[in-house]
């Protein structure tokens, strides 16, 4: 067996990695691939092979997916959407041109229905797959727990108060590591081609709840103080977010408070049991 892991030295990537090694897939059986080798020894110390791909440049895709029985497609990470579109179909190219068996691609939960713009990029992502006529695996991911809950938080107890303008919205987020490892268990096992996996919390939470379990945790009252779309983009421009940013965070916000992320399903547990509960992840957050 080869598992091609693209995005490999990437937070998802190294998590998938990880949580192979923990099922005892062996480093010989694992080749990431990376756009900068010097960010890799690491792996390269465990004995995984390293090799460069970049989504920019076709060619040094196709050697580096040579004699993939299974290819980990991480999406690419730039903002440009457009440009995103490019290197996806560079890579799902270079992967029927190299004879890959298998293409397991990280996707967007209900990219369908989705308001988010990227889901547009996901949806291009899986129709380039369906034409190679190789087998697939679409792991619809949700938003990750951690673009919420990260060591931020801090300033949000100092403060007493998380502001968003999600108003009642409910989040169906899961942790990197729990999509990390659900990823894993389909490299691993057979059984997973050409099937669509939504996955999503089985039970979701609110900004409301979150304000009450950092209260639980800090001993201190914390709430959560709903604001407008504006309002959200002016404090966080305060904060120092370049615009884009402050744009994308309060548009994210304001899709949530839409119904962007409302829905679950059992796909996940199917996969890997019980996800990360919110409360722990708070908690890491805060000694991180």
């Amino acid at each position: 067996m080869s598992i091609v892991i693209t995005g490999a030295t990437g937070q998802l990537g190294s998590l998938v990695i990880q949580h192979l090694f923990d099922k005892n897939v062996p480093a010989n059986e694992i080749i990431a691939v990376v756009r900068d080798k010097e960010k890799a020894p690491s792996l390269a110390e465990k004995g995984v092979e390293i090799r460069h791909g970049d989504y920019d440049h076709p060619d040094s895709l196709v050697n580096a997916f040579e004699g993939a029985d299974k290819l980990l497609f991480v999406s690419s990470p730039d903002s440009d959407d457009t440009l995103r579109i490019v290197q996806h179909a560079n890579v799902v190219k270079a992967a029927r041109d190299a004879g890959v068996k298998h293409i397991i691609y990280t996707g967007y939960a209900f990219a369908e229905e989705s308001a988010i713009p990227l889901a547009h990029v996901h949806l291009a992502t899986e129709q380039a797959i369906r034409t190679t006529k190789i087998p697939y695996t679409f792991l619809r991911n949700s938003l990750y727990t951690e673009v919420f809950v990260n060591p931020a938080l801090a300033a949000s107890i100092e403060h007493g108060a998380v502001v968003t303008n999600t108003g009642k919205g409910r989040l169906n987020t899961l942790t990197r590591s729990d999509l990390a490892l659900a990823a894993a268990v389909v490299l691993k096992e057979d059984g997973h081609e050409n099937k669509t996996y939504t996955l999503v919390a089985n039970k979701t939470w609110s900004f409301d709840e979150l304000a009450q379990i950092l209260s639980d945790i800090s001993g201190k009252t914390i709430v959560h103080q709903a604001v407008s779309f504006e309002e959200e983009k002016a404090i966080l421009l305060q904060a120092g977010l370049p615009e884009h940013l402050a744009l994308m965070f309060a548009g994210i916000y304001q899709s949530i408070a839409e119904g962007e992320t409302f829905r679950t399903t059992e796909d996940l547990e199917k996969l890997i049991g019980t996800p990360t509960p919110l409360e722990e992840s708070v908690k890491q957050a805060l000694q991180g």
